[in-house]
């Protein structure tokens, strides 16, 4: 199924707000018997640190990579390279054994899970934001 390359976007934005949206519902869940401001401060580390040096490259590296594709229509699942699908996996098999496992404290889980999933959520978001811009610059006959 082929897709318009700005379409894309659009679908990165949907598949990562919706797993940033579950892993931070997964951290706020474990928090309230974890609420310090010291724990506050740890999770706006971990999406700080995640937001500057993951996701946010991770953000503009796809987009320009979406953007520069020369054919209008792109297979559906394009919208990631090979290297961001097995990036998710890790994260994913990854995160779903730490838990299962209890090896990670619970609050291990709401202080990491809650900056992660916020950084994650915000990065869809972006997509979505970049998916807007672009719908944009095509109303207006592709001027940026």
């Amino acid at each position: 199924m082929t897709v318009q390359r700005n379409t894309l976007l659009l679908i990165a934005c949907v598949v990562w707000s919706a797993a940033g949206f579950n892993i931070l519902r997964i951290g706020l869940a474990a928090y309230p018997a974890h609420l310090t401001v010291v724990n506050i401060l740890l999770s706006a580390v971990v999406f700080g640190a995640f937001q500057l040096f993951v996701f946010g490259r991770l953000v503009h590296k796809h987009t320009d990579r979406i953007s520069s594709y020369l054919e209008e229509r792109q297979f559906f699942l394009k919208f990631f390279d090979a290297k961001a699908f097995l990036i998710m996996a890790v994260m994913m098999t990854g995160g779903i054994a730490l838990r299962a496992s209890g090896i990670a404290p619970e609050r291990f889980i709401a202080v990491f899970y809650t900056g992660l999933g916020a950084s994650l959520l915000l990065a869809g978001l972006l997509f979505g934001c970049n998916f807007g811009k672009a719908k944009l610059a095509d109303a207006r006959g592709g001027a940026a």
